[in-house]
């Protein structure tokens, strides 16, 4: 038997889970000294809370799991006789796979025989979502995992995120997109554009002022890189701004059609905490990232 994880930083819900046939790896964060796991300490993220919490300026820290936890995870289900396909966000942003790999080595040593797969999506939140979504329906028709191994050399790379944060103090706070502070300039309403590269980094890439021409500039994205985004489903994402994600779904409709294939989906905590409230993504099918 396979058994699939994903994790709590692709916008996995617990729900989505059991429909795609995933476990969930939750990722911790902080607030005030005290650390949650997602979807373990809670089963529904009140969404609506968290954010509104960040917009009364508590930014919250985030940590790597330790080995010890994803021993917690793996180790039963090599003792149940089965395999590990984890489809995970990327390990470009966090030193928490070195650990995950410390402790499969580990348990190869205990289960030679089992094996242990891996998908780095080089991407988070929807991108991540999205990847692993095609990773299961790609299951469920039939492919082995090795079929599907061999599929995500290539097609990780042809999926793309494009998103805007809304208030740079959350990334100024975590330092982990590159060319951010080129992009802030000095103007009130700056939105920073920023995406996922092929080395599974966050980067801006450009800069618009105000919400209106940043939603606009995420679509012009779609429509210049996106390959066949009618066929393939799209994933909006957003850090409690569902009014703005509908936004832009109504604007992808008026461009590629009313029939496309889409979710909306609430960004989960752990990376909305670097990110903030009030931000909003797309990410699809693309040409390359």
């Amino acid at each position: 038997m396979l058994t699939l994880y994903c994790d709590s930083d692709m916008d996995m819900t617990l729900e989505s889970c059991k429909e795609y046939g995933y476990k969930m790896i939750s990722m911790p964060y902080s607030i005030d000294g005290k650390t949650v796991y997602p979807y373990e300490d809670y089963k529904i993220f009140d969404s609506k809370s968290f954010y509104n919490t960040l917009r009364q300026g508590v930014i919250p820290t985030t940590s790597a799991i330790s080995e010890m936890k994803y021993k917690e995870y793996f180790e039963p289900e090599f003792q149940a006789g089965n395999d590990i396909l984890y489809v995970h966000f990327s390990a470009a942003m966090t030193m928490t796979f070195d650990n995950m790999h410390k402790v499969i080595d580990e348990l190869k040593k205990k289960y030679p025989e089992r094996k242990f797969y891996e998908i780095d999506t080089k991407g988070i939140t929807i991108l991540s979502n999205l990847i692993a979504k095609e990773v299961s329906r790609l299951l469920k028709e039939g492919k082995t995992v090795e079929e599907v191994l061999e599929w995500s050399k290539t097609e990780v790379d042809h999926y793309a995120v494009y998103f805007f944060a809304d208030d740079l103090k959350f990334f100024k706070k975590s330092g982990r997109v590159s060319g951010l502070s080129a992009a802030m300039g000095t103007l009130i309403g700056i939105r920073p554009i920023i995406n996922m590269a092929e080395d599974g980094k966050m980067g801006s890439i450009g800069k618009e002022v105000g919400r209106a021409k940043a939603l606009n500039r995420l679509v012009d994205y779609v429509k210049e890189i996106g390959d066949k985004p009618q066929d393939y489903k799209i994933i909006i994402g957003h850090t409690d701004a569902l009014e703005l994600a509908e936004q832009l779904a109504t604007a992808l409709k008026a461009e590629l059609g009313d029939n496309i294939d889409y979710d909306i989906v609430v960004t989960n905590p752990t990376t909305g905490s670097h990110c903030g409230p009030d931000s909003v993504g797309v990410a699809f099918h693309s040409i390359h990232r």
